[in-house]
């Protein structure tokens, strides 16, 4: 059963980083690939989407229905999802492995002391369904916050905007550097490296992203904190984990202890969910990953994974308190309100110009998970994460920042990527009438209105088959007291759809003299211009 199960991990995990890779454009401006497989097996996607939206079942994607094969798979077979599939789970359980002996006995006594002797310790495995709780009230007020605490939301987030630019930056250097040193052989060899590796695992430019350092520490302290206890986003923090834990609980899957046990507690020391196995009364079925460790290393042989005797299997659900139940509950239920105060909700961004697709703002943010495969997808790095542009609950949702990246004309990608439908999908023509903000023109720092100098760039880039940027053409005086005639570009409000490569292109570089934001944009019809 560990080899089995040690050879599905390596299987699921080199799936996901193919997926990953494959998340890119491929000149059909098509998505072949199921990129985000994943996400759609995520049931605690599902709930939180679903009840986000009010239960309307109609409104939620096709492919999230799939995360009900996780559900029946899990009912079946208990956390075969967590220990077999899941690939942050995967990592987690490798880096837990470099851990010492003498810091896995200590994760085992702490282990024992928490499900029999002392069971009001704060950090038990207790605390993930509290989270759950807690995140589901606020899906429920249409506070979707849980893409933050989902795993593999999470390890999407921090692939796409960390560790994979700074890979990316690692090799491109190297294959540089090498180079650069002129060597004639050489130079063969990394320009075919190079040639070979173009999207397919390197991106055609190096992607930058904000807050990259600060999301990779946050993943960089989730995968550290294995090496003080073996999975501990798992067994302690992970709200899809308790999702499966309850349903888990109902499966016929079961460990048998029988009598040849001589209370070696191995299996204990070996056991990724962290229970206690040699102990009918602390087994804790809906933590159990099913890995396999603990039969594998029992040295008499005591243990065994068996379904259970009867028609209807023992239900052993979860052993949580009322009290912290009841706390989870009104903490989602106040943490509403605390965060819809500010006032920017009463505000329009100007610099919040979200993707081509994108739902409505409220209704948009009820349904991003901030899974980030819109970001890793966009050809030309302008989707960025947020910080507190779009409030606390906006966090890492994307927006379109074109002084880094412009909005390609005919790109329909980050819509095929969306899990959760806050980013529709679109076809060309639809995506080509769609605006995300205007265009509006800074005349002090314009060339050919501040400074008399001729510039014709914003009008050359514009990609609409009729340009939205015309010129009007004025006769203006020089120092020296002659004449001549520059063009003044303007922007037409009913061409103009915001894509921001007018920003991008423009050769004022410090603060362009054309700048986008989200005034006209079509999903909404409160922030549009008064025009006169």
């Amino acid at each position: 059963m560990r080899k089995y199960r040690i050879f599905s991990q390596l299987l699921f995990i080199l799936l996901f980083i193919f997926l990953f890779f494959k998340t890119t454009y491929d000149k059909n401006n098509l998505i072949a690939y199921p990129v985000k497989a994943f996400l759609d097996l995520d049931p605690f996607i599902f709930f939180s989407t679903l009840f986000s939206l009010r239960g309307a079942l109609r409104l939620l994607p096709p492919a999230l229905f799939l995360s009900l094969v996780t559900l029946i798979v899990t009912l079946l077979l208990g956390r075969i999802f967590c220990g077999w599939i899941c690939p942050l789970g995967t990592i987690n359980q490798w880096i837990g492995s470099k851990r010492s002996a003498e810091c896995r006995v200590r994760s085992a006594e702490y282990t024992a002391e928490m499900q029999t002797r002392n069971p009001k310790l704060f950090l038990t495995y207790r605390f993930k369904y509290y989270l759950l709780i807690f995140l589901l009230t606020t899906s429920l007020f249409s506070l979707q916050i849980s893409g933050i605490f989902d795993p593999l939301s999470l390890l999407i987030r921090s692939f796409s905007v960390s560790i994979y630019p700074a890979f990316q930056y690692v090799v491109t250097s190297i294959l540089d550097g090498l180079s650069a040193t002129g060597i004639f052989w050489l130079n063969d060899k990394v320009d075919f490296i190079y040639s070979r590796s173009r999207n397919i695992v390197l991106s055609l430019s190096q992607p930058y992203y904000y807050q990259s350092l600060f999301i990779a520490m946050i993943f960089i302290a989730a995968l550290l904190m294995n090496l003080y206890r073996g999975r501990f986003f798992c067994r302690y923090l992970c709200p899809l984990g308790a999702c499966l834990g309850i349903c888990s609980s109902l499966s016929p899957l079961r460990i048998e202890l029988n009598d040849t046990c001589n209370r070696c507690e191995k299996c204990l020391s070996n056991c990724q969910g962290g229970l206690n196995a040699d102990r009918e009364e602390g087994w804790k079925k809906s933590e159990c990953l099913l890995c396999g460790n603990c039969v594998s290393s029992c040295p008499v042989k005591a243990l065994q994974v068996t379904f259970s005797k009867g028609l209807i299997p023992g239900i052993q659900q979860p052993d949580l308190r009322k009290r912290a139940l009841l706390i989870s509950l009104s903490s989602g239920i106040v943490a509403v309100p605390l965060l819809r105060i500010s006032p920017s909700e009463k505000t329009l961004k100007p610099e919040l110009i979200r993707p081509p697709g994108s739902l409505e703002e409220k209704e948009f943010l009820r349904r991003c998970v901030k899974c980030g495969e819109c970001m890793k997808v966009c050809l030309t790095n302008g989707l960025q994460p947020t910080l507190f542009e779009a409030g606390v609950e906006g966090i890492w949702s994307p927006r379109l920042v074109p002084r880094i990246g412009y909005c390609s004309y005919n790109c329909t990608l980050c819509g095929q990527v969306c899990p959760t439908g806050a980013i529709k999908k679109l076809s060309t023509g639809e995506k080509t009438k769609v605006k995300i903000g205007l265009a509006f023109i800074d005349q002090s720092r314009c060339l050919p209105y501040g400074f008399g100098k001729s510039c014709i760039v914003c009008e050359e880039h514009c990609p609409t088959p009729k340009k939205a940027i015309w010129f009007h053409e004025k006769e203006i005086g020089d120092r020296g007291g002659g004449r001549l005639s520059v063009k003044q570009p303007v922007v037409d409000p009913e061409l103009c759809i915001g894509c921001g490569i007018c920003e991008y292109k423009c050769p004022v570089k410090d603060l362009p003299a054309i700048r986008i934001t989200s005034a006209g944009e079509s999903r909404s019809k409160v922030n549009q211009p008064l025009l006169v």
